[in-house]
């Protein structure tokens, strides 16, 4: 049975809730999210009758028949073009896990406001009640003709791979998982920066990823497109190799391109000698085991709120230490990716995101930071206003180069 949530400081009736004082009298997140935190506004006025009839009937009706003449012109005389479905089924909410689709409103609406903030993009929350991967391509692929794009958000793994490879395969518009390819592309923009801090390259380097899950998986596939030297990844029962017969498909595809020294055991082994730690897995790694680390090493724990890795304790042996928190430097946050790459996607009307995109999106955040790069500063401030424009150019530039542009 689920608690009643009160204020525990007041017994006052207010008339709602039973007599309980509003949440939002003594929290001020409730407060903020009262109502909701978006809502839909006009873009052209409505203030008589003329106004209203190329608005709406009989105006309306050429604009329409237009359309259904020249499918195309949907871009051009309709918000398609500039808006973003972001799609959830509530399975895995920041580290709330399973909370169900209207528990994960606040996130989305947060989602959609950040596109807005940060890109100039309009995104409209969409929060599915079924969790069926067949029910929710099938949900998607129906609502996609109002949208310009899909960002997938806060679905569990593995399902979530499959439900993305098949939107894409059947949609001909950009599909994006955020949970995947936007925590990527922010890592490897990072780990350019920290690279280049350091006198290395990626190639030099041999990485260690602490999760398996969406984020995990994504990283060590980008990490290999950009030519790191080496990247393992580690579940719960240690390091994905092909000799395990334990592995899920999609772990068994990472044993096939990660791993070239074909290490096995655990993933405190691993780290022996290794130049990065990336951890987007949650739990704790021993001092020990950073300790083992590589002279020089780059040390990236970000769960949240509790890295993997404290930040105090990876300073006494790493180079660089980046964190998913906003209170400590090198903050890995996807506000700096999914804005700008979804934004250059729509100005070109892609038909996708494509590897090359999202390597140019990682190229042009690392730019950002330019000569003031330190051990402190590898990766811009999502509130920088050079991010937004330098990765929607990057990415437009990067679509046009791969054919995926209709304009």
């Amino acid at each position: 049975m689920a608690a009643e949530i009160v204020n525990p400081r007041s017994d006052s009736d207010t008339g709602q809730d039973g007599g309980a004082e509003p949440l939002d009298s003594f929290d001020p997140a409730f407060a903020l999210h009262r109502g909701g935190k978006m809502a839909v506004q006009a873009t052209v006025p409505v203030r008589d009758k003329d106004d209203l009839s190329l608005a709406y009937t009989p105006g309306v009706a050429k604009v329409c028949s237009a359309i259904a003449e020249q499918p195309d012109l949907v871009h051009d005389y309709t918000w398609k073009s500039s808006v973003v479905a972001v799609v959830t089924d509530g399975t895995a909410v920041l580290g709330l896990g399973d909370i169900g689709p209207e528990a994960s409103l606040p996130v989305m609406e947060g989602k959609a406001i950040l596109f807005k903030q940060f890109g100039g993009v309009d995104a409209v929350p969409l929060a599915l009640a079924c969790t069926d991967v067949d029910e929710i391509i099938e949900t998607v692929v129906r609502l996609a003709p109002s949208f310009g794009g899909v960002n997938l958000e806060d679905i569990s793994a593995p399902r979530c791979f499959e439900i993305e490879r098949r939107l894409q395969e059947r949609l001909d518009i950009p599909v994006f998982h955020d949970d995947q390819h936007g925590t990527a592309v922010v890592t490897l923009a990072a780990l350019r920066n920290a690279a280049r801090l350091s006198g290395r390259s990626i190639g030099d380097l041999r990485a260690v990823i602490s999760g398996a899950g969406a984020a995990g998986v994504a990283i060590a596939k980008m990490l290999v497109e950009a030519g790191i030297g080496d990247v393992l990844v580690a579940d719960r029962k240690g390091v994905v190799s092909s000799d395990r017969d334990d592995l899920t498909p999609v772990k068994r595809e990472v044993a096939g391109f990660t791993n070239k020294a074909g290490l096995s055991g655990s993933l405190e082994d691993a780290l022996a000698g290794a130049d990065v730690f990336i951890g987007v897995s949650g739990g704790t790694v021993a001092e020990a085991a950073v300790a083992s680390m590589a002279k020089g090493a780059f040390v990236f724990a970000m769960a949240n709120p509790d890295p993997e890795v404290h930040p105090d304790v990876a300073h006494k042996y790493a180079a660089v230490v980046a964190t998913g928190r906003s209170d400590f430097p090198n903050q890995i946050n996807n506000v700096l990716a999914f804005p700008g790459i979804f934004a250059g996607a729509l100005q070109v009307r892609a038909s996708r995101i494509t590897e090359g995109m999202k390597i140019a999106a990682a190229e042009a955040l690392a730019a950002v930071v330019g000569d003031d790069l330190a051990a402190d500063y590898v990766i811009p401030s999502p509130f920088d206003e050079r991010v937004a424009p330098a990765v929607t150019a990057a990415v437009a530039a990067a679509a046009r180069a791969e054919g995926v542009a209709r304009r």
